[in-house]
């Protein structure tokens, strides 16, 4: 048969391919953007007959139809690689865990470690002329999970952009048990607030550290996204990119002109990503353009890999820190914010690249829903408090107060650099609270 008789022998209604789940199955449902739509109403159609369903996913860019049936921890629970403000509320509900994760690991835990998937079913773009189905802007991980599912279930999405890349960022229809043509949803879209002016702060001191010819990565967030914003307004050049989620300020520094990747020294020439989120607009950039690179996170977040391109800057966020430089960017206390992602992958591979530096960047302060103000700088971190990046790796930290390098600190210059750009208003408690953990004393700044 050719690849078109194969693809028609596999065509299948949603309700039809949801039906091989059953009770005790772990389900596979891809990656963010690529979770499934259609075979996800008919699974919720279905879930209250099943018990035990096992789903893994992360990053829900809207309210999957399982979640909303009743009683939904009586009947599955949610896993996810990576926790969005959706997650968050799952796991209050009782049904959703999280998985933790060095997120350049993934596609090995699904093939040596995890139990394999009974079931994997999420979106991929319309099959080509030569039988192959791309995973559009989720390569990230997902050959791995369809090397080890039992039952591969694609849902068609003509408005999902292909992604041109190197390998594991399609699949051939001969490997694939069943297809399902969708109603074709618009991409969901996830858009950066507008920057605050700390966000704008925190992003000259970066800005101002980045030389023509770097590499860029930013994380997940309005400050990222500042750097990302003022760079395309900058005067710098040759410019690369190399990073973990490929998100709208990459694009609008690339239309500033200021992209071309020419200083690279592997993926010349390429903007290279594991996953992709945002507006419309990033979405017809990275269609068939050939500028772009999607790759496994295997490859994208190895810091060896990293550490081949010169001149490689990480940028990420932090939920709050301690006067060691103990970095947490996952949870508030015990409950569950965000994930590790690659965060940690990129603050080691950032360090060991030639001219490399990695900002780990927050706000001073933040006031809560109670309307006080708080430090994000704290003596310790909260009993329950995840250790995202240890304080041996933290290499700079950046508030809107300035900018300051723990690498080769004793403790005691720690916690000096990192209460200088603490908030004022809490300056002197924290010097309190070193001198209370003995890792203080008095200097002559």
């Amino acid at each position: 048969m050719n690849v078109q008789e194969i693809y028609r022998s596999k065509l299948a209604t949603a309700d039809q391919a949801a039906a091989v789940v059953k009770s005790g199955d772990w389900v596979d449902y891809g990656w963010s953007a690529g979770h499934p739509v259609a075979l996800d109403a008919a699974l919720a159609r279905r879930m209250g007959e099943l018990h035990d369903v096992k789903i893994r996913g992360g990053i829900c860019m809207w309210v999957p139809e399982i979640f909303k049936i009743e009683n939904p921890a009586d009947h599955f629970c949610w896993n996810s690689w990576h926790m969005s403000g959706i997650e968050r509320k799952a796991i209050d509900q009782g049904f959703a865990f999280y998985n933790p994760l060095r997120y350049s690991e993934l596609p090995r835990y699904y093939r040596e470690h995890i139990a394999p998937p009974d079931v994997a079913m999420f979106q991929v773009c319309p099959m080509d002329e030569h039988g192959y189905l791309n995973f559009g802007p989720n390569a990230s991980h997902l050959m791995a999970v369809c090397e080890t599912a039992k039952t591969v279930i694609l849902e068609v999405n003509r408005n999902m952009p292909r992604c041109y890349g190197g390998s594991e960022t399609e699949i051939h229809v001969s490997q694939v048990d069943m297809i399902v043509e969708g109603d074709n949803p618009a991409m969901a879209e996830m858009g950066a607030g507008a920057p605050s002016a700390v966000d704008e702060a925190v992003a000259r001191l970066i800005v101002e550290e980045i030389p023509n010819g770097a590499c860029l990565q930013l994380g997940i967030g309005g400050m990222p996204n500042a750097v990302g914003s003022m760079i395309a307004d900058s005067d710098l050049k040759d410019l690369g990119v190399h990073t973990e989620m490929y998100v709208d300020a990459f694009v609008d520094i690339a239309m500033a002109g200021k992209i071309n990747g020419s200083k690279k020294s592997i993926d010349r020439g390429r903007q290279v990503f594991a996953f992709a989120a945002g507006t419309k607009k990033l979405y017809d950039y990275i269609n068939e353009n050939p500028a772009v690179m999607a790759a496994p996170v295997s490859y994208t977040n190895d810091a060896r890999t990293i550490a081949q391109i010169d001149h490689f800057m990480s940028i990420n966020n932090a939920v709050d820190l301690d006067l060691t430089g103990q970095i947490n960017a996952e949870t508030a206390g015990t409950r569950h914010i965000s994930g590790a992602g690659g965060q940690l992958d990129f603050v080691l591979g950032a360090y060991l690249s030639k001219g490399g530096k990695s900002f780990i960047c927050c706000s001073s302060a933040f006031k809560g829903k109670d309307g006080v103000l708080r430090s994000r700088i704290v003596p310790t971190l909260a009993p329950g408090s995840a250790v995202t990046d240890t304080r041996t790796n933290l290499h700079y930290l950046v508030t809107e107060y300035g900018k300051v390098c723990l690498k080769g600190l004793s403790t005691w210059e720690r916690a000096e650099a990192i209460i200088s750009v603490a908030h004022p208003d809490f300056r002197d408690q924290l010097i309190k609270d070193a001198e209370r953990l003995k890792i203080w004393r008095r200097s002559n700044r």
